[in-house]
């Protein structure tokens, strides 16, 4: 029996909200009935597909375990059933997701939700700051917050690593909450932003935001990933990478101290993709730090390319071509995209499937070492690479398990990573995989390597997350309604085996 966990108080969805989940539920059930595509879709909006079926390693697994009599040909019924993915999930999370995901595919529930959160990450007003409004703290926290964050402190922090871990995920990725998102009046402003005349509180925004990231590899283990979002590191750090400075002296040794502690960690450094209106910044710090603490056969650094953009493949080419030169392996997180709401439109692929296909080509071209468009030509040798595939289309993951399989490829370091509370029946796939593996090999550190995504802070700092999250689902609703499906299929599932119907 696959392992389950013991679900925690942090966990436990509130009374108040088992009446509103049974409701989304039973609207999720008749939606089963009456799959009808959108009359429209957005740009991300996958189409329909049936749920993937289980690998061939999973069918031979199981096949070879079945119980056979040596003189007599075995019933059908005695075959063990193939393991639901999400089995391995505890029942506080398999509700939760289920709720979320019936909100975020209703249209009728996401709009007020979508308002509300808007709201909340971005008003002024004490009433409406979870870290002040004691009731909104705990209505948020027991909700959205426990499907998406970590926890608040490091006794919840660690209790949610464990218990991922637990589970069967190799481990996490953990990023620090505090960030910012720019309107387009606030991005005018950094061109004349001028850092001399406010020193003491650029200097507190740094202090704030480097504490918060050293805790955070801190609280991370060896073999563990932590992102970072400079954006957090307050104006002066905004405004040099706008102009595409580099970090101040300040900023530049708050960075070194994290750098030197993930290495005596053993722990990895993601620097996240942002706005375009910082991301030329951002890729020019990437790859000065990568430079300094990347060998030339592992990343400690690494950087995020986002597969949406048009530009992508040849600034991924340009680093590979840096790497190379400078004598050290190239840290590549591969995304989809996360700012499709404040990106400049005409700088993303037209459609969907052309970001689809982008994204799937440029795996394949790392993975194999090669110079496959959408990267530029190149005759010379392809530099080490550690890779990365962050994606929450199970296509994508399929199609890059399916080349690793072969065994033929020249890049072994890589990670699968999704988002906590997305695409759980993805995460957990990659698990139950990872596990039958590991029991044929008889070796614990078989099979791919699966991490889950996760911030911690006060329920106030992660609210901007929180919103970009509901701006992801938003932009998917297909994706978000076969994840809705899969729980509500996994929900099915447990309440027949109580009755002994399974």
């Amino acid at each position: 029996m696959l392992p389950t966990l013991t679900p925690s108080a942090r966990h436990a969805l509130p009374w108040c909200n088992i009446a509103a989940l049974t409701v989304a539920s039973t609207s999720s059930f008749s939606s089963l009935a009456n799959n009808a595509a959108p009359h429209g879709r957005a740009i991300h909006t996958s189409k329909q597909r049936p749920s993937p079926p289980m690998s061939a390693t999973l069918d031979a697994v199981t096949t070879v375990q079945a119980p056979v009599q040596p003189a007599q040909e075995p019933m059908a019924s005695s075959r063990p059933k193939k393991p639901s993915a999400l089995s391995v999930l505890p029942l506080t999370s398999v509700l939760r997701s289920l709720m979320t995901t019936t909100v975020s595919s209703s249209p009728l529930l996401l709009g007020p939700s979508m308002a509300i959160m808007t709201a909340l990450a971005h008003s002024t007003n004490p009433l409406l700051n979870p870290d002040r409004n004691f009731f909104l703290r705990f209505l948020l926290k027991k909700t959205f917050y426990a499907q998406f964050c970590a926890g608040e402190n490091e006794r919840e922090v660690r209790q949610t690593i464990d218990g991922l871990k637990a589970v069967g995920f190799r481990g996490v990725i953990l990023g620090y909450a505090k960030e910012v998102v720019l309107k387009d009046k606030e991005k005018k402003n950094l061109a004349s932003f001028d850092a001399s005349a406010r020193q003491e509180a650029t200097a507190k925004e740094i202090r704030a935001w480097a504490e918060g990231t050293l805790e955070t590899v801190r609280l991370a283990a060896a073999g563990d990933f932590v992102a970072l979002k400079f954006s957090g590191a307050g104006l002066e750090a905004l405004s040099d990478l706008f102009k595409q400075n580099m970090p101040s002296p300040a900023l530049a040794s708050a960075i070194d101290s994290i750098c030197q502690l993930a290495v005596s960690r053993g722990v990895r450094l993601l620097f996240d993709a942002e706005q375009q209106a910082v991301q030329a910044g951002i890729d020019d710090w990437t790859m000065a730090y990568m430079r300094k603490y990347n060998t030339p056969k592992q990343a400690v650094v690494y950087g995020t390319y986002q597969g949406y953009l048009k530009a992508t493949g040849t600034i991924l080419s340009e680093h590979l071509r840096m790497a190379r030169e400078g004598g050290f392996a190239l840290g590549i997180k591969l995304v989809r995209g996360a700012y499709l709401g404040s990106d400049p439109r005409h700088l993303i692929h037209d459609t969907k499937e052309d970001t689809d296909a982008a994204y799937d080509a440029m795996t394949e071209a790392l993975l194999r070492r090669q110079w496959m468009a959408p990267l530029t030509p190149d005759s010379g040798a392809f530099p080490a690479v550690s890779v990365v595939v962050a994606s929450h289309n199970a296509a994508s993951v399929e199609r890059a398990q399916a080349l690793l399989a072969t065994g033929t490829l020249k890049t072994t370091d890589v990670a699968f990573g999704q988002l906590q509370g997305m695409a759980d029946e993805i995460s957990c796939q990659l698990v139950l995989d990872a596990k039958i593996t590991q029991a044929k090999e008889q070796r614990p550190d078989a099979g791919v390597q699966a991490y889950k995504y996760l911030v911690w802070g006060s329920t106030g700092e992660c609210m901007k997350y929180l919103l970009r999250r509901a701006h992801e689902n938003r932009d998917a609703v297909q994706r978000t309604r076969s994840s809705r499906d899969a729980m509500v299929a996994e929900v099915v599932r447990r309440v027949k085996a109580v009755f002994g119907l399974t």
